[in-house]
């Protein structure tokens, strides 16, 4: 405070002019989306990309309930998304709940073609009705995990087994199997899996959720992955599209945290660690690397006292009005600023620590 009182001394910071100031406290922000653009870069040039192509989902996609009421049908084939091809067809769910698109075209089981309007709230209805993948690949009904403790596992149902039919209806794919037992809750269901060469029945109960503690439908066995390296000059174009895409989309994810929903899906240290593998992958490292540089790029610009974008607030407005802002308001500003975020670590984190234990 005393040092604040003394006049400003010609190598102070805040003797510079305010559009220098403002040059030094959006760097660090630019440096941390450079940084984030050249790793995707780096990446692409060393371990190129994978993808899936659009004829190589062989049985199409699931539709899950939302998508249906719009048109989309079970086994429909993606050709397009606003008349262009994605460069993987496995990234349709993302644009619909991230992008601005408005046509879909594809092909149903039947072979006819459809072009499917998207609403424009289509997204936030995704979000609100917790389907925020509405098409997923169609994969055999196939069990991938049970879950211990629950109706599944105590009925005898084991990770590996195919489910042949249910209630004597017969199945063949894992969207057909989730439908059959989610057809009503609290109710018995009389499955018939194919276990070690031979058919066999058991007895299992869903709950009130209609679920029994199974995942499967592993789409393994019904998309091809491709893969493609990039030249030197294609890893620093496809990097940089790369890398303003995840920025685009993270900037539009924030109109589904500002929902009751939304307010719960917050993540703290906990979830940053949830991002890496169990297993060390220089790949998935270096790509989360990237995506966590972007994230403080854009958390940091936001205009609240105390982050960058509070001193960027200020500054635009000591150069707009010609009037710097009093040091007793930037204090005070700089204390609401530290208490908020504060708030917001412990309230973070707490998250986490409840998802943890419950």
């Amino acid at each position: 405070k005393e040092q604040m009182a003394q006049p400003a001394q010609p190598w102070e910071f805040r003797s510079k002019p305010a559009w220098q100031r403002l040059i030094i406290m959006i760097g660090g922000v630019v440096v941390n989306l450079i940084l984030g653009f050249l790793i995707y870069m780096m990446v692409l040039g060393v371990w190129g990309r994978d993808y899936v192509n659009q004829g190589d989902v062989s049985h199409g996609f699931s539709a899950a309930p939302v998508a249906k009421d719009i048109g989309f049908q079970d086994g429909d084939k993606i050709q397009s998304v606003n008349g262009e091809e994605l460069f993987s067809v496995l990234d349709i769910s993302r644009h619909l709940l991230m992008r601005d698109v408005n046509t879909v075209e594809v092909v149903h089981q039947d072979g006819s073609e459809e072009a499917i309007s998207i609403p424009e709230d289509f997204g936030m209805t995704m979000w609100k009705n917790g389907q925020e993948v509405p098409l997923t690949p169609v994969g055999f009904a196939t069990l991938d995990s049970v879950l211990p403790n629950r109706a599944a596992s105590a009925a005898g149902l084991l990770k590996g087994d195919s489910i042949l039919s249910i209630n004597g209806n017969p199945v063949q794919y894992w969207h057909e199997a989730k439908a059959e037992i989610q057809k009503v809750f609290n109710s018995n269901l009389l499955m018939k899996v194919y276990r070690n060469n031979e058919a066999i029945y058991l007895a299992v109960r869903n709950d009130s959720l209609g679920k029994i503690g199974v995942s499967g439908g592993s789409p393994a066995k019904t998309i091809s992955v491709s893969h493609k390296d990039f030249s030197f000059s294609e890893a620093i174009s496809e990097g940089f599209s790369y890398g303003y895409w995840t920025l685009h989309d993270y900037v539009v994810q924030f109109k589904y945290v500002f929902t009751k929903k939304g307010a719960t899906q917050i993540g703290g240290f906990g979830a940053i660690g949830n991002l890496f593998p169990a297993a060390w992958d220089w790949n998935q490292f270096w790509m989360n690397t990237a995506l966590i540089s972007i994230i403080l790029a854009f958390m940091n610009l936001l205009p609240i006292p105390a982050l960058d974008g509070g001193h960027v607030l200020f500054l635009l407005w000591e150069m707009l009005t010609g009037r710097a802002v009093s040091q007793k308001v930037l204090e005070r500003a700089q204390t609401v600023g530290m208490l908020l975020l504060l708030a917001l670590l412990l309230y973070a984190n707490g998250l986490d620590v409840i998802k943890g234990f419950f």
